[in-house]
């Protein structure tokens, strides 16, 4: 099968689910088209079935702002007809699946028919999707699709609530890739690079939006410390960033934090993790919290959206209200004291993992992919 994926290339969850699925996909042999302004940052070309496409969009002075929709149907179409496709699978309902829409019916006015699959992620339905101004494109992109996913039943049922889908919503769950998780774990792991002997090391990854919460983060961290020797490691960029550092500096404690900035070696940062903090104020999956878990690393979480159908409370890690600073820094506290249970969580964490290999959700996507090309 050829198959055009249209993603954003960042370091987000969508972006990185959209990537590691066509790599996946490509191993199985089908033919794989990334679609979009720029390479994504998980993407590996060394692969035959693999291909990239960069959207160029013209800068012409009449427009205050680039019309990017407009440069990616008009991409679609050049590309779905030279390398004959036979489906295209957009991630985010704006302004993919809007642009989606408008290539498929360039391509039908030239009798060529192609499926479209639209995956919802989250922040194209709970943030920006749900804004007065784009409702009217979302519910427009999500009901003309041929086929809609979502990550998870929470963000499902959102998507029902928000807007007015006449179209059934399959619950495909986001994944990790088990073997390579297994294998960072025998990756020489000093933990001497990070900490002092003692001391235990807490994660945290995210893009570092307000969504994220992350002086919650620094919050909860400096309470640890106060009753458990240990550093934090802070993963990724994004506008919270100086604030939460600048938080480090007030409460004294910014020589326990490091900020790494965005990485590409998350498996091998997680290797060092003894806790993963997430107390997002939402999260559509928890995306980060499933590789955490992966690597064995138990997770202090909200309980918003989609993360209780990843963290199983009292099992994986613990799930609190958002802004409980004070319950997740003692749940925090509770399992880094005790070695024993510490082990425990950890071991539960990657057998729940498991659940989502990689193995085990791309058939659906298979599945998927045969349910939309019969709808042509």
């Amino acid at each position: 099968m050829k198959i055009a994926i249209v993603c954003y290339p960042t370091f987000g969850g969508s972006g990185v689910v959209a990537t590691e699925l066509g790599l996946e996909l490509a191993k199985r042999g089908h033919q794989i088209h990334f679609i979009t302004y720029s390479q994504p940052v998980r993407l590996e070309l060394l692969n035959k079935n693999i291909f990239y496409h960069e959207v160029h969009v013209p800068e012409y002075p009449l427009f205050h702002y680039q019309p990017y929709e407009l440069a990616l149907s008009s991409k679609l179409v050049d590309m779905i007809k030279l390398y004959e496709i036979d489906l295209l699978h957009v991630h985010y309902a704006i302004p993919h699946a809007y642009a989606g829409y408008m290539a498929k019916q360039m391509l039908a006015e030239e009798g060529i028919y192609i499926p479209m699959v639209t995956t919802l992620h989250g922040t194209d339905i709970t943030l920006v999707g749900k804004h007065p101004f784009y409702k009217p494109a979302v519910t427009f992109s999500i009901n003309n699709s041929d086929v809609v996913t979502s990550v998870s039943k929470s963000l499902r049922d959102d998507t029902y609530k928000l807007f007015d889908i006449k179209k059934e919503i399959k619950v495909v769950p986001n994944f990790i890739e088990i073997v390579k998780s297994e294998a960072a774990k025998h990756l020489p792991c000093s933990r001497s690079l990070m900490a002092d002997e003692g001391e235990k090391i807490v994660t945290h990854i995210s893009n570092f939006r307000k969504v994220k919460r992350i002086e919650d983060v620094i919050d909860i961290f400096y309470k640890i410390q106060l009753k458990v020797p240990s550093r934090l490691m802070m993963v990724g960029d994004g506008p919270e960033k100086e604030k939460a550092e600048q938080r480090c500096i007030d409460l004294k404690i910014h020589d326990k934090v490091v900020f790494f900035g965005n990485s590409n070696e998350i498996d091998k940062i997680l290797c060092y993790s003894d806790l993963f903090l997430l107390p997002s104020e939402t999260e559509s999956f928890g995306l980060a919290a499933l590789e955490a878990m992966a690597c064995g690393v138990p997770v202090i979480s909200s309980n918003s959206g989609g993360l209780p159908e990843v963290n199983i409370d009292g099992k994986t890690g613990y799930l609190s209200d958002v802004g409980n600073i004070e319950e997740m820094s003692q749940n925090a506290i509770q399992i880094l004291s005790d070695e024993n249970r510490l082990l425990s969580f950890k071991q539960n964490a990657l057998e729940n993992a498991k659940n989502f290999d990689i193995q085990q959700i791309l058939p659906l996507y298979e599945q998927i992919y045969q349910e939309a090309l019969s709808l042509v």
